[in-house]
């Protein structure tokens, strides 16, 4: 059965002029965008099988992130359901060259896992086997239930 870590992803993206809006900081269209594809990634590294998104809870923009900048988005399974997996999404500014991040956009996501033609399927139990991921499971479930 796959693990909270396991499922655990992150990338950057380099914030450019085509990312931007009018006030010279990402467009806010583009970091969901970012969110939502990781998340899928997330949620099909879990289930072994294709994701759709079936919702995106509220997201929440606290700091915009500026051109320039690098945007930084992490994605984990923290939850289940019979073919749901939960995805907890988190964007943060990062300065590549001290590591120092700060958190700009959350959200909590719903992707279900479907076959080819596109029925939704069952996902597998998740584990949590370490520290880390307890850690991880258990502040996204706190979150999600103070929403």
């Amino acid at each position: 059965m796959p693990t909270v870590l396991e499922t655990y992803l992150e990338n950057r993206w380099m914030v450019q002029p085509n990312h931007s809006n009018h006030l010279g900081s990402t467009h806010g269209g583009n970091v969901l965008k970012w969110m939502d594809e990781l998340g899928a990634m997330s949620a099909m590294r879990f289930a072994g099988e294709t994701c759709v998104t079936a919702r995106m809870d509220q997201v929440n923009f606290k700091r915009p992130i500026p051109v320039g900048d690098n945007a930084l988005v992490e994605a984990f399974v923290y939850d289940t359901g019979e073919t749901s997996v939960k995805v907890r999404l988190r964007a943060s500014r990062e300065d590549l060259r001290t590591g120092e991040r700060e958190p700009t956009t959350e959200s909590y996501s719903v992707y279900v896992a479907v076959d080819d033609d596109g029925t939704p399927v069952p996902v597998p139990e998740l584990t949590v086997d370490s520290e880390r991921g307890e850690r991880l499971r258990r502040r996204a479930l706190d979150g999600e239930a103070t929403r």
